[in-house]
């Protein structure tokens, strides 16, 4: 994410069916040759041609309309103070009124709107960081916000659980020192409805310490998937596994975490892939959707990093890496992975501007299922997008992206096709989109603007997106 130091801006300068699977966008040649690049489909029509808006905000398709939830030191919380900076990852939940947003602030540095530290929601004084909540009616205004969790510190995205909460991740390893009176780089779960359930934060240290970045949950099994956002090495996809007798529900995670055991309780393992009995040491190998491997798992040796990071304990030929593994989402039996981006100079095998992955825990593999070429030219808006970040599965077939690239701005939808349309573009700035979800009843789309913070309520003529060709007649 933006405030990420490892973000791809600072790197680089210059239901969704298991349908999904066409290569899509950008310089196909670069990954997989002249063959790949001629046979690349063109952008889908999805709704229609992106409007222009006359607020200079967000440019939507026709008979589509936003408006404003919150928006960093404008909006305030209940409790007085200025809604927090850099909106990322947000879980939406159905609420007595309409929706509950939880909202990530992914605030690590010199954000001008920290996360107040109240007092009983605060893990550590010395973080800036935290989620709010939001309440809105069921055409998405604004009733409420306030502090669900403060004191934590870069929450960059998360995940919701089968039992109504959210899990909301740190993406850092900072450690205790100076200012920071706690250790850093934990998953912390959030009630959406309990504030009660909030007070006095419970670090989840059996999901390890390293720099998260978002998480889906098996609704059967409850095991937690996970992936790191991290370089040097790159970083990895993880499955933790409850402890037997683990009974799921709100407020089972906290309790769990506490007990004398419950640093290691369950098992943290990482993913090692193969392709027969080949490893696969990096994911950028993949070019051609419908590739699939064989999952194994491996244990992490210690989870808290006490001393060395998580993904320094392993060697290359232990596990599989991905540089910049970012947002996460179950959905269709088994769990949606972004990877954004992969370059030769980070130490990937291919270049690529995003993949979409989707681990089948029943077979025990993970297929690529879209990728997107080299974006030459991101200022332009052409239909080249790069970057994906946050994903979110729409009702209406597909999966939407949250476009974290250079130049221009996109939510980006891919059919089930494995087509890709624009669905809004960031008419303010180059800042990425963060944390699309929808509401319970499929009306609204909620989505951040990270910079300067905006939070967005997206309304239209859904329905299924066309997978026509942008010259189609």
């Amino acid at each position: 994410m933006t405030s990420s130091p490892i973000s791809r801006r600072a790197v680089l300068h210059g239901g969704a069916a298991a349908g999904l699977g066409i290569v899509v966008a950008g310089n196909l040649e670069a990954i997989a040759g002249p063959a790949a690049a001629r046979a690349a489909t063109r952008p889908a029509v999805g709704y229609g041609d992106l409007v222009p808006d006359p607020a200079g905000l967000l440019a939507l398709p026709p008979g589509f309309s936003y408006t404003i939830v919150a928006q960093a030191g404008v909006t305030l919380l209940e409790s007085g103070q200025a809604t927090p900076s850099d909106a990322d990852g947000t879980g939406c939940f159905l609420g007595p009124n309409g929706s509950v947003l939880v909202n990530n602030h992914e605030i690590g540095g010199s954000e001008p709107f920290p996360v107040p530290p109240l007092a009983g929601l605060t893990y550590d004084p010395g973080a800036r960081g935290g989620t709010t909540t939001i309440e809105v009616d069921g055409q998405g205004r604004r009733l409420r916000e306030y502090v669900s969790v403060a004191g934590t510190h870069n929450n960059c995205a998360g995940g919701i659980t089968p039992w109504g909460t959210w899990l909301t991740c740190e993406e850092t390893e900072q450690k205790a020192g100076g200012k920071y009176l706690k250790d850093h780089g934990y998953v912390f779960e959030v009630d959406p409805h309990d504030r009660a359930a909030n007070q006095n934060p419970v670090a989840l240290k059996f999901l390890g310490r390293y720099s998260h970045e978002a998480v889906a949950v098996d609704p059967y099994t409850h095991a937690i998937y996970l992936t790191e956002d991290a370089s040097g090495p790159n970083g990895l996809y993880f499955r933790w596994t409850p402890p037997a007798g683990f009974r799921a529900g709100k407020g089972a995670l906290r309790a769990l975490a506490q007990r004398p055991d419950g640093d290691t309780a369950g098992s943290l393992q990482a993913m090692s892939c193969f392709r027969g009995s080949q490893h696969v040491a990096d994911l950028s190998e993949a070019t051609t959707p419908g590739t699939r491997y064989k999952v194994e798992w491996v244990e992490v040796p210690d989870r808290d990093a006490k001393t060395v990071s998580v993904r320094k304990q392993f060697t290359d030929a232990e596990v599989t890496r991905s540089r910049k593994l970012e947002g996460a989402w179950w959905a269709d039996g088994g769990a949606y992975f972004v990877a954004s981006y992969a370059r030769h100079d980070d130490g990937s095998v291919h270049e690529h501007d995003g993949q979409v992955w989707f681990y089948d825990p029943r077979t025990e593999t993970v297929t690529l299922k879209t990728i997107f070429g080299v974006n030459t030219d991101p200022e332009a808006d052409n239909g080249n997008y790069d970057g994906p970040d946050n994903i979110t599965v729409s009702p209406y077939g597909g999966v939407i992206l949250a476009e974290d690239g250079e130049g221009v701005s996109h939510l980006v939808g891919v059919t089930e096709q494995g087509k890709a349309y624009p669905l809004a573009r960031n008419e303010l700035n180059d800042s990425e989109f963060t944390g699309p979800t929808f509401s319970a009843d499929g009306k609204i789309l909620f989505a951040n603007i990270q910079s300067p913070g905006y939070v967005f309520a997206i309304t239209g003529p859904w329905g299924r997106p066309s997978n026509a060709d942008v010259d189609a007649s």
